[in-house]
């Protein structure tokens, strides 16, 4: 073959001929936000810290190791967001009608949640052993999210979205009710509201992501919907708008230091300090102000990227149409990079915990050598690695898909042009 003369099959002609109806912004995010994401699972597989304490202790951090976890909490918030905006994306494409997409949720929500059971234990554990409490996380909260969203797509667009902002508003007020005062009804408090253990036919689950409010930032995507369909200055006139607001409502939550976070922040011995405080927002279950610090900015870098062109080959448009796979992948690479390095430092002894969850993940520390992990370069170093060992596959999976997607959009528009594609001739 030659040069510059790409085969017709091959993963650089799909992305070549990408048929982009599909706002490649959002795609753009969507892969920073899993970049991010792997930023943050490095730390916990490989920090030293992450073993001990949180980042987030403003008595044992530094600004860098905060600053590393801080950025992170874009991810969440957006995600969660951005699977809204495309369930309402998906609604506009020929012939989807709202019971073929809350089937599709409902779907998409289940198989989530067994990856979460299921692979993920496997990811991080190295085990299905149930000696180790099945862990909550993101893709279970995501599910469960789908199912919710499956049944609201039912309703009006203004109800999804102002019952959705009410929630995400108003949820802080269920702060004082707690799960050890509800009784046999705990375990649902847990469920959707209050993070800890839920024990479920003698197994002990911990949830880490309750359902209240991500169920509510999806919704809220998917009632913002119809912007990602309007002209592309006005989308981002008011993403910048909305940006804004989101901004100047943190701002002024925060300084109030009241209603809005169940953890108010302090003066500090030191500026610096001071400023990690008032940054330092309640994540588990997400606050007000925590949502606001979060997605304020996220719109703001989304009116931005959608004001660019971002090519199909773009590494983070690439890992953006991926994520589940990116998702799933980058915990066995972090986890087997782990293990690498458990062995290149601690040799043979490293065989006696190789095999359990690491401290971070919620393993016995006790089985760890003293002072485990690596320095916050190590973190950067692995997530790097990652980000380089996923690319291929990534971007193989990518292509393939903007390939179906290209025959897909190819045969409606013949079928269009033959005059079979009218809702009356089906």
């Amino acid at each position: 073959m030659q040069a510059g003369v790409r085969c017709p099959g091959s993963p650089e002609a799909a992305i070549s001929r990408d048929p982009a109806p599909r706002l490649k912004a959002i795609d753009a995010l969507r892969g920073l936000v899993i970049v991010l994401m792997a930023l943050d699972h490095a730390r916990d597989f490989f920090h030293a810290g992450a073993m001990t304490f949180s980042p987030t202790d403003l008595a044992r951090t530094t600004p860098l190791l905060f600053a590393t976890r801080w950025v992170t909490h874009l991810c969440a918030p957006l995600f969660s967001l951005l699977a809204g905006v495309g369930a309402w994306l998906r609604l506009q494409r020929p012939g989807e009608t709202r019971a073929s997409l809350s089937r599709y949720l409902v779907s998409r929500g289940l198989w989530l949640i067994v990856l979460e059971l299921v692979v993920m234990r496997v990811a991080m554990n190295f085990s299905l052993s149930m000696a180790y409490p099945p862990l909550l996380l993101v893709l279970w909260v995501l599910g469960l999210s789908m199912l919710i969203l499956a049944a609201l797509v039912w309703l009006p667009l203004s109800v999804v979205l102002a019952g959705s902002l009410v929630v995400i508003v108003g949820h802080n007020l269920l702060d004082p009710i707690r799960a050890a005062d509800l009784g046999q009804f705990a375990g649902v408090w847990r469920v959707l509201h209050e993070p800890g253990v839920l024990p479920v036919g003698g197994i002990v689950a911990v949830v880490g992501y309750p359902l209240v409010p991500w169920c509510a930032v999806m919704a809220a995507g998917y009632g913002l919907g119809p912007l990602f369909g309007a002209l592309a200055d006005v989308r981002q006139r008011r993403l910048v708008t909305m940006g804004i607001a989101c901004c100047v409502a943190f701002l002024g939550l925060r300084l109030m230091n009241g209603y809005g976070d169940p953890a108010p922040w302090s003066v500090q011995p030191s500026a610096v300090l001071t400023v990690l405080s008032f940054l330092n927002t309640t994540k588990y279950p997400p606050s007000l102000a925590f949502l606001l610090m979060t997605l304020g900015p996220g719109l703001l870098l989304l009116a931005w990227m959608d004001r660019r062109a971002w090519p199909a080959g773009q590494p983070l448009v690439v890992f953006g149409r991926v994520p589940l796979f990116f998702f799933v992948s980058h915990f066995f690479v972090l986890h087997g990079l782990a293990a690498v390095a458990a062995l290149a430092t601690y040799g043979r002894a490293a065989a006696a915990f190789l095999w359990m969850p690491l401290p971070s993940m919620g393993g016995p520390a006790a089985a760890f050598p003293p002072g485990f992990g690596y320095p916050l370069w190590g973190v950067y170093a692995a997530w790097l690695a990652v980000l380089v060992l996923l690319w291929p596959a990534c971007r193989r999976l990518a292509a393939r898909r903007l390939a179906r997607t290209w025959t897909s959009e190819s045969g409606r528009v013949a079928t269009r042009a033959l005059g079979g594609g009218s809702r009356a001739g089906r």
